[in-house]
């Protein structure tokens, strides 16, 4: 499970923009070496080593040394340092929003002459996050995070509740679950979790950066992301949703009582809820997110990584190969089910025995994972940016800032927007406009 870079991400001076690296065509790769491979790769999924093993006892002449490390900010931090050392791994699990910055500072290369081979293995919207540019690849997906709502199938009846298939619906939803109890509260926004929110604005349509020839757009606070800021403001302002944090004790507390009746989240919310509400179990249900649009379907994702190859291996080839066996490899994706909890990027992998059981905490809900499946299929592209972290930070900061202080959401969009193309400009890169 991955929910979002967070924290502080070391900053190296950058000589060159990123989109003159992955635009620009690349002198030819010097031979590799001949004769047994021996490759190191970083991650921090758990037990990945019995999945590892599995290649070394199939491939005994292409080892793969396992490095567990923290994910998140801390194994960015490790692979620039190391990058910049002249000792990095030959692969390493990187969270989709950490590529441009791994990109950026010549740590990942592009493979795309290998990768393409199996672009066709997964949704279009999960394989635009490991591109940039128009062809550069620089990852292989490994696990999706597509978003939907999660509710309290027993409360909603209780109160006489629908499952809101609009964000107009479920505005109505909270003021009426408010007029009936002033103990309870559909759900809360949070200001401690900005991939969440990146993941709601994606489905409304947002794009946060781009690339136009040359130069980077920068465009935070578009207008969806604006929509969407105004819209979670308005129902706080209103008091008929939270503004406090998630992931803290009060939180898990209003999960596990039922003070709290929704909460939108991607495909991993089950293992949190079994381990923060677990009094929960069997009361909860899954269904899409709702649609700005009626009759809409789409959705964004909040969290997910990929594995990457760097561009100091000297068996790159060797280690692109296990990459795309690790994250399509039939019987490599269900141990990554079974074995690492991931859910995988590859189509091939929503199916099967691995998945064939719904998750043990929803175990009244048999379809859950055929319609995670058709859900993960309608999750926004996106194109991360080189400052993920930068623009993270401000929304915590900006966001919490409005909810205490009750100011309108949408200048905390304003903020992140100035922080971010600040930053970039800062260390040298090129914004269109």
């Amino acid at each position: 499970m991955t929910r979002s870079l967070g924290g502080k991400i070391l900053t190296l001076a950058l000589t060159a923009s990123l989109v003159a690296a992955c635009t620009s065509t690349s002198n030819e790769e010097p031979e590799e070496p001949t004769g047994p491979v021996e490759l190191s790769f970083w991650s921090w999924a758990p037990n990945i080593e019995k999945v590892v093993d599995r290649w070394n006892a199939d491939n005994p002449d292409m080892k793969v040394t396992l490095s567990k490390q923290a994910g998140g900010a801390d194994i960015v931090t490790k692979l620039l340092t190391a990058a910049k050392a002249g000792n990095p791994p030959d692969l390493a699990q990187v969270e989709y929003q950490a590529l441009p910055t791994l990109v950026s500072n010549d740590v990942l290369a592009d493979i795309a002459g290998q990768a393409n081979q199996v672009k066709d293995r997964f949704a279009e919207g999960t394989w635009q996050q490991v591109t940039l540019g128009t062809d550069a690849v620089y990852a292989i997906p490994q696990d999706a995070a597509p978003m939907m709502l999660y509710y309290r199938s027993d409360l909603f009846e209780r109160f006489g509740l629908t499952v809101p298939k609009t964000w107009d619906e479920f505005a109505q939803t909270a003021r009426t679950l408010r007029g009936k109890t002033d103990k309870h509260l559909l759900t809360t926004f949070s200001a401690t979790d900005p991939g969440w929110f990146a993941g709601l604005t994606q489905q409304a349509g947002a794009a946060w950066w781009g690339i136009e020839g040359e130069s980077w757009r920068v465009s935070v606070n578009d207008a969806a992301t604006k929509k969407v800021a105004d819209y979670w403001g308005g129902l706080v302002a209103e008091g008929v949703v939270d503004g406090k944090p998630m992931y803290t004790p009060e939180w898990n507390k209003a999960l596990n009582d039922g003070t709290l009746l929704a909460w939108p989240s991607a495909v991993w919310a089950p293992g949190v809820l079994a381990g923060n509400a677990p009094d929960t179990k069997g009361k909860w249900a899954m269904a899409p997110l709702p649609q700005w649009t009626a009759g809409e379907n789409r959705t964004g994702n909040w969290g997910g990584s990929s594995t990457g190859v760097t561009a100091a291996s000297k068996h790159k080839t060797a280690a692109v190969k296990f990459a795309t066996w690790l994250n399509t490899d039939p019987t490599a994706t269900s141990m990554l089910v079974r074995e690492a909890a991931v859910y995988p990027a590859a189509r091939d992998a929503q199916t099967g025995s691995a998945l064939a059981q719904p998750p043990a905490f929803f175990a009244n809900q048999a379809d859950f994972y055929p319609l995670t499946k058709q859900i993960a299929e309608t999750a926004a592209g996106v194109t991360w940016g080189p400052n993920v972290n930068v623009t993270y930070q401000v929304y915590q900061d900006e966001f919490a800032k409005a909810i205490s202080q009750k100011t309108p959401f949408s200048a905390a969009v304003d903020a992140m927007q100035t922080a971010t193309v600040d930053d970039m400009r800062k260390n040298g890169f090129t914004i269109a406009g």
